[in-house]
């Protein structure tokens, strides 16, 4: 149980009132809920959630955010399936699926995630925009990046772009730029204790204050980086003052920015206008709060900003040159490549086509064809991976490719069952003979998993180190 630290306690009673501090009490000592989200090209829920029961996973819709279960028995489990571990499932707080919601992003959009890391919402801005168009993920940190590609692989994801940079600079890369940015600004986590009660160790006003100045600069960034029109979400999983509406006041009449009115789909209050004795806007009450207790997840604040009209040009940084560009399948440099894949896996060449490529080294990338973007030599990620340039000057698909191709590749495709997966999916080769030998796609109840090489001594496997390390409760296990 989490014991709740004194200056938390004491400052909600200061902010809000007694009641409001013991119900923030109560509510950390209750059990935390887990939600899953499926991406919105998984079509068939019904198969997922059947998939599921057999691990002992019982699911619960949510009414009114699509995609989105509660998981009512199995919550230790759901990060160990092999669903999980597919990208068939995202393991995300109800709270956290809001900002993306609200903003809702199409592949008309060009989107920027400035402060992306693990993935949860760049993922979900991923899946609204149908894995097309153009979606760049910014996150300073290079140890939560690893993270942030970890989920776009597991995904799958064929739009987007990661850079590593701090976010309150970035606008002296884009200026004007960006239709859509999600700021979800590093925050004190008061909505979070129930589910990190590391923060009740920490937490104070100093702490606070340090983070509201940071959050500030990020959301200016933003402004800046937006195109008149464009739409800016500014969300915390905190419930102070400091981090949230005070930030808003901040920039409204300073910077050529309104509030507009959020409608959601979960209950939620009106953000304060008046703070210990000090009034402010009265457009705050557009913005707003979500209460753990009132939903049964994480505390959160959510404002919705419109650019309307141009802002000052921040000076240019200076960046070096690079030549890092992506060509289309018709291009001379890689139409050999792609006319041998559609060949040998039974791909329309037309499918080959919604894409475009990168070749860096021997390595292949690919990223939808939509998408684009300059100064690229400021990405640590552009794309996916495509595969590999062999010493026989073919392409090696790689796993990646596999799943994102999916079920249009029609031919060097082979089956496994339960017990083969196992193997599979722990790096091993399967006893398995095979008609011919070379690259082959596998599947596993319908599904494609990733590729492997058949051999005289059976199918070895190629699926991906990153992915053999997660701990996963296999469908053989399931028999034990």
């Amino acid at each position: 149980m989490i014991e709740l630290s004194t200056k938390i306690s004491d400052y909600l009673r200061e902010l809000f009132d007694e009641e409001y501090a013991k119900k923030y009490t109560d509510y950390t000592k209750t059990d935390f809920v887990t939600y899953l989200r499926f991406p919105s090209w998984e079509k068939n829920h019904d198969e997922i959630i059947n998939s599921l029961k057999r691990y002992g996973i019982q699911l619960e819709v949510v009414e009114n955010i699509p995609y989105a279960y509660r998981v009512v028995e199995g919550y230790d489990k759901v990060g160990k399936t092999v669903e999980h571990t597919l990208g068939r499932y995202y393991i995300q707080s109800l709270s956290s699926m809001i900002p993306p919601f609200v903003l809702n992003p199409n592949k008309e959009d060009v989107t920027l995630d400035l402060c992306a890391a693990p993935g949860s919402k760049t993922t979900q801005l991923a899946e609204l925009m149908n894995n097309r168009g153009t979606l760049v993920a910014n996150e300073p940190s290079n140890k939560r990046i690893r993270s942030l590609v970890f989920n776009a692989d597991r995904l799958n994801l064929v739009n987007l772009g990661v850079i590593r940079y701090k976010g309150e600079s970035l606008s002296k890369v884009y200026d004007h730029h960006f239709d859509k940015i999600l700021v979800d600004a590093p925050c004190s986590g008061l909505g979070i204790v129930q589910k990190k009660g590391e923060i009740s160790n920490w937490w104070n006003t100093e702490q606070v204050r340090i983070l509201s100045e940071l959050q500030l600069r990020l959301l200016i960034s933003a402004i800046k980086m937006a195109k008149v029109g464009a739409e800016i979400l500014y969300s915390t999983c905190t419930i102070t003052f400091e981090e949230n509406e005070y930030v808003i006041d901040k920039v409204l009449g300073k910077y050529p920015v309104e509030l507009e009115t959020v409608e959601l789909p979960v209950p939620s209050h009106e953000g304060l206008t008046e703070c210990y004795g000090d009034k402010f806007s009265p457009e705050l009450k557009k913005t707003r709060r979500i209460l753990p207790w009132e939903i049964n997840s994480e505390g959160f604040f959510i404002a919705k900003l419109r650019k309307t009209g141009p802002t000052d040009i921040p000076s240019k940084e200076v960046l070096k040159k690079d030549d890092i560009r992506f060509i289309p399948a018709g291009n001379k440099f890689v139409k050999k490549y792609i006319h041998d894949l559609s060949e040998y896996y039974g791909i329309e060449y037309s499918v080959l086509e919604e894409f475009q490529y990168r070749i860096k080294t021997h390595d292949v990338y690919f990223i939808n064809k939509e998408w684009s973007m300059n100064a690229l030599g400021i990405y640590e990620r552009l794309g996916i991976k495509f595969g590999k340039v062999d010493k026989n000057d073919y392409i090696v698909l790689h796993t990646h490719a596999a799943r994102v191709l999916g079920n249009r590749i029609t031919k060097n495709v082979i089956d496994l069952s339960g017990e083969e997966l196992n193997v599979y999916m722990q790096g091993g080769t399967v006893k398995k003979e095979c008609d011919l030998l070379g690259q082959k796609v596998v599947r596993y109840e319908g599904n494609v998993i990733g590729t492997a090489v058949a051999t005289q001594s059976g199918l070895k496997s190629q699926f991906p180190r990153s992915l053999r390390t997660q701990e996963i409760i296999l469908p053989n296990d399931l028999k034990q």
